[in-house]
């Protein structure tokens, strides 16, 4: 997804869905994350709020390569929750998101079948109530230039819709900005082409 175009897709809200089967409910909460230290912040307090359900169960994952992720079970057995979860995690192909599944049982066992299903479809619900939106890829660049090269530089950050991060302007000026990482290189070669004193890639 993100390395062939350059682009990824997470949810902007937090949203919830329920779902019943058998006198259970599951009630499914998603959230925009962005670093791991972020989900223990999230699952802690719904563990306490809903201290009386029997199960808090969990996927989720980060990073625009997708390659941090991690889902748990809390008790369920093996395979019937935390995978399910991740599971509708991928199907919408979403990154940097986190989706917990709250459990209260009500006294039929769904069976191993019964449970995957549930989880799945929570997930599902609360990801279906948020909003999805694609996301690019960015590298942070800072230029080190002469005053006098000023306008030709802020003519290349319009050019190429720069997100200018920090600036400064004395005798040498310096600028970090962002763009997508898809143009990382024509930027890079528009500096080289202008013969600014200085450039760093700071990220990516």
């Amino acid at each position: 997804m993100s390395s062939a175009t350059g682009a990824y897709k997470t949810v902007l809200l937090n949203s919830e869905g329920i779902y019943k089967e058998k006198g259970s409910k599951f009630i499914a909460f998603v959230f925009p994350v962005q670093e791991e230290s972020e989900i223990k912040e999230i699952i802690q307090p719904l563990k306490s709020k809903y201290h009386d359900a029997r199960h808090h169960c969990y996927g989720f994952r980060l990073g625009a390569d997708l390659s941090k992720f991690r889902f748990s079970d809390d008790g369920e057995p093996s395979g019937t929750a935390g995978k399910p979860i991740f599971g509708q995690i991928k199907s919408f192909e979403l990154t940097d998101i986190l989706v917990v599944v709250i459990r209260y049982f009500g006294g039929t066992k769904l069976g191993v079948g019964g449970l995957i299903s549930a989880y799945r479809e929570a997930a599902k619900e609360a990801i279906l109530n948020n909003q999805i939106t694609q996301k690019h890829i960015q590298s942070i660049i800072e230029v080190e230039f002469e005053y006098s090269s000023m306008n030709r530089v802020m003519h290349m950050l319009k050019e190429f819709q720069a997100n200018i991060q920090k600036q400064e302007f004395n005798e040498r000026c310096s600028i970090r900005f962002s763009v997508r990482e898809t143009q990382k290189e024509a930027v890079l070669s528009k500096i080289n082409d202008l013969q600014y004193a200085h450039k760093l890639i700071i990220d990516n």
